[in-house]
């Protein structure tokens, strides 16, 4: 049987590389329908609603979902957008990318960041006697996607009620006691056990399953007590239950940062809270190429959406032809075609992308190293089209 995939564009050039990642997954075999989900900025300003209820219902029918880019703006921006007859109606914009993830409890986020040979983005340092070292980096992150920072727990002259709850903590009361409430703004980050457990089990299933020697808890439990502590200690417990054979590191974020450049090579499997992961995702992300290598999967028990984690990209979504790399949505197919059962086909894809980056004749102008600009096609870089045409050439 066929499966049907909800396909949301949304944004700028979101629209451009899903379309040309679909044309990858025919060329591959992989045989769908597609229906079309509304979502993203063109919804919030007709709608009031960039996730409009009827796009959640074909994700809740299908259960599987590639998604584009989204564009999103701060609260004030975003309200003198609405259309006339919708401003100062109380709508207030909010990711649905974000949304998505809570409505669904997409609670397990993956991202892979993998060196292809021949990349001229990849990372470089010097050795020891000066020499130019290339180090592979093969690192998955995973990021809990539905709790902590993003969790949208947060006030703006909080409530009494609210205020009231932190005075009764006595670092609160006696640093911001003295604050007006209409001067506070709050937010909140909350782990639980159940989701924290979750996203641990997961780490270690995939390292397990894909021979990583390691898994690294990026956080900071010497400062964040409790809810980078309770991760730390949960994954100090799951590891000697089950897993006594997989390497438990800790590091902190900022150290973490620091240590990318040093010795990337090393790290295998890390797990990280919203926030962190968030971030250490994009700074490995940055040594394999920056975000148009960047993929993304989120999963939940019953439903699962694949993208990139570049954004829209405004900027570039008119320029014909467009110029961006398409190669971060292709490898979200790739994740999902994972998902499916479909690995054959995901390989077939990661190899044909492998052949073209290390052949090196087809280059977007990212790996040209270019400014962004619709004269880098005169300058020799290749479309997004012609990336695309490339891939599924060394697929046939």
């Amino acid at each position: 049987m066929k499966r049907t995939i909800v396909k949301m564009p949304g944004d700028g050039i979101g629209k451009v590389v899903l379309e040309e990642t679909i044309r990858v997954l025919d060329a591959a075999g992989f045989e769908a329908d597609y229906v079309e989900g509304d979502i993203g900025w063109e919804f919030w300003r007709k709608e009031g609603n960039p996730l409009p209820e009827r796009t959640i219902e074909l994700i809740k029918k299908h259960k599987i979902g590639l998604f584009g880019a989204i564009t999103s703006k701060p609260k004030e921006e975003a309200a003198k957008e609405l259309a006339p007859e919708l401003q100062g109606k109380g709508y207030i914009y909010s990711s649905p990318i974000v949304g998505l993830r809570q409505i669904f409890d997409l609670d397990i986020s993956i991202r892979p960041c993998h060196t292809y040979e021949g990349n001229p983005l990849n990372f470089i340092r010097r050795g020891t006697n000066g020499e130019i070292e290339e180090p592979k980096v093969d690192v998955v992150i995973f990021r809990q996607n539905t709790e902590g920072l993003y969790s949208g727990v947060e006030w703006s002259n909080p409530p009494e009620e609210v205020h009231k709850a932190f005075m009764s903590h006595p670092k609160f009361a006696k640093k911001f006691g003295i604050v007006p409430k209409e001067e506070l703004a709050i937010s909140s980050r909350i782990f639980t056990k159940k989701a924290t457990e979750r996203i641990l089990r997961a780490a270690f299933e995939h390292a397990k399953e894909y021979g990583y020697k390691s898994v690294t808890v990026c956080e900071k439990p010497n400062v964040i007590r409790e809810t980078s502590g309770m991760m730390y200690q949960m994954a100090k417990e799951i590891k000697a239950k089950d897993y006594p054979e997989i390497e438990l590191w800790n590091t902190n974020i900022d150290a973490q940062m620091m240590w990318l450049t040093k010795n990337p090579e090393n790290y295998g499997v890390i797990v990280a809270g919203n926030l962190f992961g968030d971030i250490v995702s994009d700074g490995f992300a940055g040594l394999v190429g920056g975000l148009g290598f960047a993929a993304s999967a989120n999963i939940g028990d019953d439903v699962a959406i694949f993208e990139p984690t570049h954004g829209s990209a405004p900027k570039y979504a008119e320029f014909d032809p467009p110029i961006v790399n398409p190669i971060a949505m292709i490898e979200a197919a790739c994740m999902m075609l994972d998902h499916i059962g479909e690995n054959k086909k995901a390989e077939k894809i990661r190899k044909a992308i492998a052949d073209v980056i290390k052949e090196g004749k087809v280059r977007t102008y990212d790996l040209l190293k270019m400014k962004g600009a619709q004269d880098v096609i005169k300058k020799g870089a290749a479309t997004t089209t012609q990336m695309a045409d490339a891939i599924i050439q060394k697929l046939k």
